[in-house]
């Protein structure tokens, strides 16, 4: 059995069909950051547990879900990615029977305005989603929280779907939000911010995306890609003042 959590915050173009998504799960929860859209009331028609609570760092945010749980096992979903049958039945026959493992990543296929990315570093993006509660946590930072498990992680073969880039405008805001998190965490952190950095990074963060890893090779997806990433590089040193 199965608990399958969905953080969400204004998905309601999204949440439907993540829902829909993990239906091969015993219990669905989103978790929700007061959204102002109609993504809790889209959750109420498709009958499904809502619990809305103040976003502090994702961190808390899915650890708090996590203990809401009932199930050992928990897989994590956000509202913009989708699980593909064969990846369903995959989780289902991981979880009867995981041998030593209290984990398992995932590695996920991104897309930018409904079309495949296939390089800038997204090829070998995976995650950890699908664990046993009672031997995992998330910790660390407000951006980028990390799973620590205490025991063995296996991976699963089948991909996840990412529809993180449904368009050059909204993927831009996602970036902003992150960019004004990772800000914060520098302050907090009371780390010095030189200017140079602010040349310099943005650039290399262009250069290792569209260059070194290949993303010029999705054409003009992988040079608006790299040019975002770069952008939410600067962004983030602006916001720190």
């Amino acid at each position: 059995m199965i608990t399958a959590i969905i953080p969400t915050l204004n998905e309601a173009h999204f949440i439907k069909e993540a829902i829909r998504s993990v239906s091969f799960a015993t219990e669905i929860i989103v978790i929700d950051s007061f959204s102002k859209d109609e993504t809790v009331s889209i959750c109420e028609e498709e009958d499904i547990k809502v619990i809305q609570r103040e976003f502090d760092d994702f961190s808390s945010q899915k650890n708090f879900a996590i203990d809401q749980a009932k199930y050992d096992w928990v897989f994590i979903l956000d509202a913009d990615e989708r699980i593909p049958t064969s990846l369903a039945l995959e989780i289902k026959r991981v979880v009867k029977n995981p041998q030593d493992f209290v984990a398992f990543g995932i590695y996920r296929t991104f897309y930018f305005e409904n079309k495949k990315v296939k390089y800038g570093g997204w090829q070998t993006d995976k995650v950890v989603r699908l664990f046993r509660k009672t031997h995992c946590k998330y910790d660390g930072k407000l951006v980028h929280e990390t799973v620590f498990c205490n025991g063995e992680i296996g991976m699963l073969r089948v991909r996840m779907d990412h529809y993180s880039f449904r368009s050059q405008r909204q993927y831009e805001q996602k970036l902003k939000f992150y960019a004004s998190l990772q800000a914060k965490e520098i302050r907090q952190s009371g780390k010095k911010i030189y200017q140079v950095q602010q040349l310099i990074k943005p650039a290399f963060r262009f250069i290792v995306l569209y260059l070194v890893r290949f993303g010029f090779l999705d054409g003009r997806k992988g040079y608006v890609l790299a040019k975002l990433h770069a952008k939410a590089v600067l962004q983030r040193y602006l916001l720190v003042k």
